[in-house]
This record gives structure tokens, sequence and C-alpha cells, in this order.
């Protein structure tokens, strides 16, 4: 599965797309896991097994600059009739935080997962500091705060 390749509102010089494991050439996948080890290992300090194997039914979407992954989250389906899809391993390279890509990016996601999964509802473990970004995305909190390899994180679903 892999859609049209598309421009991001408002950056024009950005290009997104939903790929499978499966339809990602070999340098568009060692980009996508050097930007999630660059991201989630190296800038957080935190020493754990990056790739989990939930890749392989997940699907991606990557943001891209002069075909470089810049951005990325999976979405992995729902286990069973009636449960959740979950958002996951979202991370946008330091070079192009704060230009609103991760919010492009949880909303895009939203709307993959309602067509996709549309009698699924949506979960997600948020870095605690992230709270208030997924709230103002529509998202509530579903549980007690909890670590995570070292990392504060609280349970969220819309």
């Amino acid at each position: 599965m892999k859609s049209v390749k598309q421009k991001v509102p408002g950056n024009p010089d950005l290009c997104w797309c939903w790929y499978s494991i499966e339809n990602m050439d070999p340098v568009l996948l060692y980009d996508l896991l050097a930007l999630r080890e660059a991201v989630f290992v190296v800038e957080q300090s935190c020493i754990y097994q990056e790739l989990d194997g939930l890749d392989k039914t997940a699907r991606h979407l990557l943001v891209t600059h002069e075909q470089a992954v810049i951005a990325c989250l999976r979405v992995l389906p729902p286990e069973r009739v009636g449960d959740r899809s979950r958002i996951g391993r979202v991370a946008v390279s330091r070079d192009f935080r704060k230009q609103g890509l991760a919010r492009f990016m949880v909303q895009n996601a939203n709307e993959k997962i309602g067509v996709d999964y549309p009698s699924c509802g949506i979960c997600l473990d948020a870095q605690t500091y992230l709270k208030g970004f997924y709230l103002s995305l529509g998202f509530e909190v579903c549980g007690d705060e909890f670590l995570e390899d070292g990392i504060p994180h609280i349970p969220m679903q819309k």
C-alpha cells in the first residue's frame, strides 16, 4: 500500500505519502529508521530496541524534503474488531520542528484511520510534556502517567 505523493499544505518544498514497509525502497526505509533512531535513541538518550516488529503491519506516514525523510509516524491497525488503532513513533527532524509538521501528520493519521478503520477509535501513549499538544487535537487522557524506557508517558484516546 502506497498513496500518491502530495505536497504539505503551506510548505511546497515538502511532500507526504503513506507507505507500508513492502512499498518502501531500501533508501527510504533506511532514512525512516535513521530518523527514528536519531530522535528516540540518540536525542532522548534512551537505549531501547527501536525495531519492535510492529512496523511490518503498520502504515507509515513519511514527510520528505529533497527525497530525505524529515518526519514520520506510524499507525498500527486494531488487533481485533472494536479495538482502537494506535498512533506512534511520531518524529520530526530537529531542523524541521516548530513548523506544524507533527500537527499535520497526526491530523492526517486521524483522517486515514477514519477511512481505513471507521468503527475504531484511536489511542496513543504521549510523552507527558506533549499532553497539551494532543489535547488540542481532540485526544483525552485515559489513564495514569507511566514510565516507558525512563520517559514519562500518558495514555490518550479519542
